[in-house]
């Protein structure tokens, strides 16, 4: 018996009965032999830790612009906080941590430069509209290069579905991938909170407000109360879900959020400038195909065609995005 056959018979023996178990995954894309130490959800974390998409999240905005500070976060920190809470919730409810971890480390690897305003700009410009969560999706079955020759990660169905729902209304199949979807959130909402008071669009005073005194008003305190409502509220059901005061006060929360800093003029003075860097590039490489870096545009002539040039914009980063936009658009001096 290798190491993985020994995981997988702990994981029968020790997880819950609602948990997903490597064991009896749906399987992969293209048939491949088992690895003899990690378990199938162990190796698809590994291939998404070590993907380029990945490491490129790094230098991707979160909410603000090019901020000067070295403490905001980005895409990436934004991936690790929810891949830290999704673990501690999947382990108090007995469910399958590497599943949960590998989702948690994939859901935002598609996402644009600039944040939502990128995507929403990609999203004005291709035919076909932009999400986040099917280009993430697109990076992991397509865009990377892994084991499979005909591109992507080759990761299971579990892990590929819960990138693909981690939002929208659709529901993902496991409940590891339920708890990313509502981690999702409670990441973002509390180190938005955290980021915009280090920005002076927020300030200390909110904390007065009674939606606090339920949930906490440090930020170590709000993760606590929400990680402990999700755990107590779904032990022992086959969902992950808030009780209804917690849920009621964490939506008040949100759309507070979305109305004094995810739509505040100061978060969004850049966003303009963003817009139009990836509205620009996006339509000069459509004027432009063989413009595009020679894998993508293999692709476009491929039968992919422009949604080879919105991959491309999708996966740079916000400073490889304007250096990009300034090589082409802004005349250089003679020398």
């Amino acid at each position: 018996m290798n190491f993985r056959e020994q995981s997988e018979i702990l994981e029968m023996k020790i997880l819950s009965s609602y948990a997903s178990k490597s064991s009896t995954s749906k399987g992969r894309l293209v048939a491949e032999k088992s690895c003899d130490i990690r378990t199938c959800f162990q190796r698809d974390r590994d291939r998404i830790i070590h993907s380029k998409s990945f490491r490129r999240l790094k230098h991707k905005t979160q909410v603000f612009l090019s901020p000067e500070g070295d403490h905001y976060r980005t895409r990436l920190t934004h991936t690790l906080e929810v891949s830290q809470i999704s673990r501690t919730i999947a382990r108090a409810l007995q469910l399958n941590e590497d599943l949960t971890e590998a989702i948690a480390l994939g859901h935002d690897l598609g996402h644009t430069p600039f944040g939502h305003c990128g995507e929403e700009a990609l999203n004005e410009v291709h035919k076909n509209g932009f999400r986040h969560n099917e280009q993430s999706l697109r990076v992991v079955e397509l865009l990377e290069k892994g084991s499979n020759p005909k591109g992507g990660l080759n990761l299971t169905q579990e892990v590929r579905d819960g990138i693909l729902n981690h939002t929208g209304p659709d529901k993902p199949m496991t409940l590891e991938g339920r708890i990313v979807k509502i981690c999702d959130r409670i990441a973002y909402i509390n180190h938005d909170i955290d980021d915009a008071i280090r920005a002076g669009i927020l300030t200390m005073d909110l904390f007065d407000k009674p939606v606090f005194d339920l949930i906490g008003k440090t930020h170590s305190r709000r993760i606590n109360t929400l990680i402990l409502d999700v755990i107590s509220t779904s032990v022992y059901k086959n969902d992950i879900q808030m009780s209804a005061d917690i849920s009621k006060a964490f939506l008040e929360l949100r759309q507070y959020m979305f109305e004094h800093v995810y739509l505040n003029p100061e978060a969004k003075k850049e966003e303009t400038k963003a817009r139009m860097i990836v509205k620009d590039l996006y339509n000069h490489y459509v004027d432009n195909p063989k413009a595009l870096p020679s894998e993508l545009y293999e692709l476009y002539k491929d039968g992919h065609g422009d949604d080879a040039i919105k991959d491309y914009i999708a996966g740079m980063t916000d400073r490889y995005a304007i250096t990009k936009y300034k090589n082409i658009f802004i005349p250089k001096f003679w020398t």
